[in-house]
């Protein structure tokens, strides 16, 4: 089975929906973490989930809770009274897929527990360094509305997330298809079918996909614009910029392509560089970050040449 299957099986339970889907099997192949973004219903967490589901790896979730601490993340050393020793009891991070329902209603203590682990793929419990599996993913909910309870991840964090996905609500016929299935009791049911080992071996291959001059400066034009934006207080990081290059690169790979186009990087820019900016008093009172994306993406010369 291929991450095309994936996608196909993904497409059949989540309804509506195909691009964000997409998007999600984009950033795993870049090896990378997901936010999703929206208001509670729309089936972040059924996607989270089926997407784990849809890999023979292993799977974990943690609802965060403002009394959740890190050793409940990462786990801890323990004192074994039959043997006299200090013992390690490692924690759910331990897995391949992590999902992270209601990311933000950790305290701030307890949400950096995740820097070390999404940033290097490792974790450090009483001053020793262990590795974490490969693959290892977090994808991650939010709601970004609500205020009460929760607190704002640091940009540190908001870093680590390869890509953050607005899900938005389904359209009138997908809502419609989704209450008959209700009502008819039919339920799709998931199924693993792709192995770590060939998951692995796409992302490989994605590393291969071949990337023009032209449009590595058009990329480059892109960044440097959201870091001279009037309403853009700190602008794209070099880390975006990789970022980009990567997630273009798989998006590439998911369209049966060996090289990457400028509409392969105008499709990801919003969800790869949206969540990294912070605009200023002024922009949050007139715009949003995705509309200023828009703005960027309108302004910058599009190469004419295809590659």
């Amino acid at each position: 089975m291929t991450i095309r299957n994936v996608l196909d099986q993904l497409d059949r339970i989540y309804l509506g929906k195909p691009e964000i889907t997409k998007l999600c099997c984009t950033a795993l192949l870049a090896n990378g973490h997901i936010l999703l973004e929206d208001v509670p219903g729309t089936g972040k967490t059924l996607l989270a989930k089926s997407i784990a589901k849809s890999f023979e790896a292993d799977f974990a979730r943690i609802q965060f809770t403002a009394d959740l601490l890190p050793s409940d993340i990462i786990g801890s050393d323990f004192f074994n009274m039959q043997t006299q020793t200090f013992e390690n009891r490692t924690g759910p991070i331990f897995t391949n897929i992590l999902l992270i329902d209601e990311v933000n209603r950790a305290v701030p203590r307890t949400q950096s527990a995740l820097l070390e682990a999404m940033e290097e793929r490792q974790v450090s419990i009483g001053g020793v360094t262990y590795q974490l599996p490969k693959p290892f993913f977090v994808i991650a909910t939010q709601n970004p509305i609500e205020s009460a309870g929760t607190f704002t991840l640091p940009d540190a964090q908001l870093d680590r997330f390869l890509m953050s996905l607005q899900v938005g609500y389904p359209g009138a016929d997908e809502e419609r298809n989704l209450i008959l299935q209700t009502i008819s009791k039919t339920r799709q049911t998931v199924h693993a079918l792709m192995t770590n080992e060939a998951f692995l071996e796409a992302q490989e291959e994605v590393e291969n996909i071949r990337i023009h001059e032209d449009v590595v400066t058009y990329l480059l034009a892109l960044i440097h614009e959201t870091r001279q934006h009037p309403l853009v207080e700190v602008g794209a990081s070099p880390r975006a910029t990789l970022a980009l290059v990567k997630v273009s690169q798989a998006y590439a790979y998911l369209n049966d392509r060996q090289f990457v186009t400028p509409e392969d990087v105008q499709a990801v820019a919003p969800h790869v560089l949206a969540h990294r900016l912070t605009l200023t008093l002024e922009g949050d009172i007139k715009s949003t970050k995705r509309q200023v994306l828009v703005d960027v993406l309108e302004s910058v010369t599009v190469p004419v040449e295809k590659v």
